[in-house]
């Protein structure tokens, strides 16, 4: 029994002794294979390391190519760009458009979407300015003719574009407001012979109680003020003529403006040209002076051009209503004149609208409209310049003959040439206009077709001067 316990323990101590052996001897093996295996996977590291950096460095020497090749394409479509832009600016047009249209959608939930119906042909060069001048330095003067609810702004738009010379130089857009579907589907047929664009704020427009019968006229404030802003600062016209939607106009509408462009540009004195005359009715003109034009303080209206930078001046205080008075006070007019024709350019078909009529019967139906195509271009104007005309226009009135409106009548005037009737108050003027059909109301003091005070026009084959005294120093506003 002891035997056997001492074999066991012996046993024990050698199986004991052979493990420990073994655990011992293993160590550096399992430490070698251990540091094998870590630098193989250090290896593998750095080789997959250094492929990810070549591989890096080729992408970044694809970045710089791409970038080169960007900015090549760049500098090309910059190059493209420039002489695209004195090309054709359709594409810029149509983001002008759109963005208008978008910012209208965001800022009114009911606005009216701007519609414009095939803005440029594709077979046309039809450029939207961006410095008012084509290729070869002629201005481009937009015209804008402003629509309500009268189909028959057909009439209007058939003449336009029958008269005009160059659908690039003039091109046509109208403004319409009212939402009158009538007139909408008359303005879309001409496609893009016009530019369309619509009033988008159809709301209600408050009124002073006193004034609710006027409310068209707060409404017409509202789409002139917001057209002219579109047209200058959106389309960036530098120039435009306004029309109406009821005026007929002359073959020479166009080359009137032309030619009489260069005297609103050079002259400061100058704020607008004007198509109409308001004391133009047969009988009282020259029908044989259809080349002969005038300075007038008299704001005319009906037919007239302005400048981006006037509508830069007047935009920011726009009236509310009335804005063709407004704009004949002193305060705007600022002691500038207009250029108007001898015989009208324009001619009002009007007689129903928001005026009801006004002044139609008596004067608006008789204005003659003039028939001989003169060409204003090829004349020289510069008669017209104020340091000129001022001298010559203040000599032929008051070194004329003095007559009374019962000699012009009788025919008793023996000395030749022009005559003059002087006037010394409100009264007097009024009635002697009237004696021989002119307009006889004051607009901020004014007469209608008044310079420094004096009305012209012609009676039985004379020149007539309406005149104050030579010494006039101003209008009265107390007269209006």
């Amino acid at each position: 029994m002891r035997n056997r316990s001492v074999t066991v323990i012996f046993g024990s101590l050698v199986l004991w002794g052979l493990i420990t052996y073994f655990l011992i001897s293993d160590q550096p093996v399992s430490k070698e294979r251990d540091i094998a295996r870590i630098s193989n996977q250090i290896s593998k590291l750095e080789r997959r390391v250094k492929q990810e950096i070549t591989l890096n460095q080729e992408l970044l020497e694809d970045i710089k190519e791409d970038k080169q090749q960007k900015k090549k394409v760049d500098i090309i479509n910059a190059n493209a760009y420039k002489k695209q832009k004195d090309v054709n600016h359709m594409n810029q047009d149509k983001i002008f458009l759109e963005k208008e249209r978008t910012d209208i959608e965001k800022n009114n939930k009911n606005a009216q979407q701007i519609q414009i119906n095939s803005l440029y042909s594709s077979e046309t060069s039809y450029n939207v300015p961006m410095k008012g001048k084509l290729l070869d330095g002629s201005p481009i003067i937009a015209i804008l003719v402003f629509s309500c609810n009268r189909i028959t702004v057909q009439r209007c738009l058939d003449q336009l574009i029958k008269h005009r010379p160059s659908i690039e130089q003039f091109p046509i857009i109208v403004s319409e407001d009212c939402q009158h579907r009538q007139t909408a589907e008359v303005i879309a047929r001409y496609g893009n012979q016009i530019i369309h664009i619509q009033q988008p704020d159809q709301s209600d427009i408050e009124v002073p109680p006193k004034e609710k019968k006027f409310k068209g006229y707060f409404k017409i404030a509202r789409h002139y003020g917001w057209a002219l802003n579109y047209v200058f600062f959106q389309l960036r016209y530098d120039t435009v003529i306004i029309v109406e939607d009821d005026l007929d106009i002359a073959p020479d509408f166009f080359e009137y403006f032309l030619g009489t462009y260069p005297l609103l540009i050079s002259d400061n004195s100058l704020w607008c040209v004007s198509a109409w005359n308001d004391n133009g009715k047969a009988g009282l003109v020259d029908e044989k002076a259809a080349d002969v034009l005038y300075r007038t303080d008299f704001f005319p209206g009906l037919g007239w051009m302005l400048t981006r930078q006037l509508w830069a001046e007047l935009s920011p205080k726009w009236p509310k209503a009335y804005w063709d008075d407004w704009i004949r006070q002193p305060e705007q007019r600022r002691n500038r004149a207009c250029i108007r024709p001898e015989i009208s350019r324009t001619r009002t078909f009007g007689k129903t609208g928001v005026s009801n009529g006004m002044f139609y019967e008596r004067h608006l139906k008789y204005i003659k409209l003039n028939t001989e195509f003169v060409y204003f271009t090829k004349m020289n104007l510069t008669y017209l310049l104020k340091d000129n005309y001022d001298i010559n226009f203040v000599n032929e009135v008051y070194q004329s003959t003095v007559v009374s409106f019962s000699e012009l009548k009788s025919g008793k005037v023996v000395a030749p040439g022009t005559v003059r009737i002087p006037y010394y108050s409100r009264q007097a003027y009024k009635n002697t206009a009237k004696q021989f059909g002119l307009m006889d109301d004051f607009r901020s003091g004014v007469p209608r077709t008044g310079y420094r005070g004096v009305v012209t026009f012609f009676y039985k084959g004379r020149r007539v001067h309406l005149a104050p005294s030579a010494n006039w120093n101003g209008y009265d506003i107390t007269w209006s």
